[in-house]
């Protein structure tokens, strides 16, 4: 079953747990800490496959969970990394959550997937407007084809030969009037018109009013994305056969219309031709694709802040576990947190936050006055 749209619960990988282990050796019995840090867990990443068409294994596995990472082990040895969980999806396929398209997944978060087809020609009309013929007549598609409205209920996909090489032909199921608002499942349908680089508006010429028809795909069109109107287009009319002078009641929807019969056949090579031109002109008209990717920051690391005494605090899980496996007593031990302190930027940090030589500063208990390492161009505590 063709799945366009999914709601998934995703979260990244924890990260592994510290080693608390103690360095033991004889006659060194105050070794200190020696434990490792934990593994990095995994990222959850969606990759756009060439293979994959729809959404429906991701809407049957809405759980996915990354792996974590290793636990670190003695004689400072890290916990691995783990590796990260990749998702499979078409091309065409936009991730949002509550605020909006997402590329930074951090912890758990419930993410709606949505695919929006990505074609070159669009076919779009009214419910039973002859869409689906028109494409099994352009391709070697072989959509469902029934006379009455909404037979066709996911966008159908066939390729065409044109003098430029190959073009995809979407056909894109019934709108109805009001399908902007959400009418008729019209949201639903119009998103895969966006992603067209042009349009074959599809008129039933043996219905009640075919200008009115056309008149309600623009408005439809329009009013859900006003670009829409804009896209390189043509107007073809179907059912020629069922009519007394189809050019006549072509000709009436627009100058340039096509009348076509699927029955008989009338009209098919021209329109072909114009599907032909219209898809050069599309290729021509439009800029080169490029993929936009929103980033977020994921959480930051630690945080900074001075009380209302002046003394500034900085808080984070990695640094506060530094401190607390930190032998105090040990000026090799207090070294290696100074290091790690610098490469992890809480200097840096706390200098762009104003922090002055001879500040005091806490982390998890510990408390020492800010210097600044000016012959080395650094910071470092003392």
């Amino acid at each position: 079953m063709f799945t366009d749209e999914c709601t998934v619960a995703v979260e990244a990988g924890r990260g592994g747990n510290g080693s608390a282990s103690l360095h033991s050796e004889p006659y060194k019995p105050r070794g200190g800490p020696d434990g490792g840090n934990g593994g990095r867990g995994g990222s959850v990443v969606f990759e756009v496959a060439s293979g994959i068409h729809d959404l429906s294994w991701l809407a049957e596995h809405p759980h996915q969970r990354a792996r974590p990472g290793g636990s670190g082990r003695s004689d400072r040895r890290d916990g691995p990394t783990a590796k990260d969980l990749v998702i499979q999806v078409p091309d065409g396929t936009i991730v949002f959550d509550d605020d909006g398209p997402v590329a930074d997944l951090v912890g758990t978060k419930r993410l709606r997937v949505e695919l929006r087809t990505v074609a070159d020609i669009g076919l779009v009309g009214l419910p039973n407007a002859g869409k689906s013929t028109l494409l099994a007549r352009l391709t070697a598609a072989t959509p469902k084809i029934a006379d009455y409205p909404f037979t066709t209920l996911t966008p159908n996909l066939g390729v065409a030969e044109t003098r430029d090489g190959r073009a995809v032909i979407a056909d894109v199921p019934g709108l109805i009037e009001g399908a902007h608002e959400g009418k008729g499942l019209g949201h639903r349908f119009l998103r895969h018109i966006v992603r067209c680089r042009a349009l074959v508006l599809v008129v039933d010429l043996s219905g009640t009013d075919p200008s009115s028809d056309l008149a309600v795909l623009r408005t439809e069109l329009g009013s859900y994305d006003q670009t829409l109107i804009t896209r390189p287009s043509i107007v073809v009319g179907t059912k020629a056969d069922l009519v007394d002078d189809p050019a006549t009641a072509a000709t009436a929807l627009q100058t340039d219309a096509v009348a076509v019969s699927a029955l008989t056949g009338e009209g098919v090579e021209e329109f072909r031709a114009r599907v032909d031109a219209l898809a050069s002109e599309a290729a021509a008209s439009e800029p080169e694709r490029t993929t936009h990717v929103v980033l977020r920051p994921g959480r930051p690391r630690f945080a900074v802040k001075r009380d209302e005494r002046g003394t500034w605090h900085v808080e984070g899980r990695s640094v506060e576990r530094w401190v607390l496996e930190t032998d105090l007593d040990d000026e090799d031990e207090l070294a290696k947190l100074q290091r790690n302190l610098r490469r992890e930027g809480v200097f840096r940090v706390l200098e762009a936050s104003g922090v002055a030589e001879g500040d005091d500063v806490e982390i998890r208990g510990l408390v020492f006055a800010f210097v600044h390492d000016a012959e080395g161009g650094s910071d470092r505590a003392g």
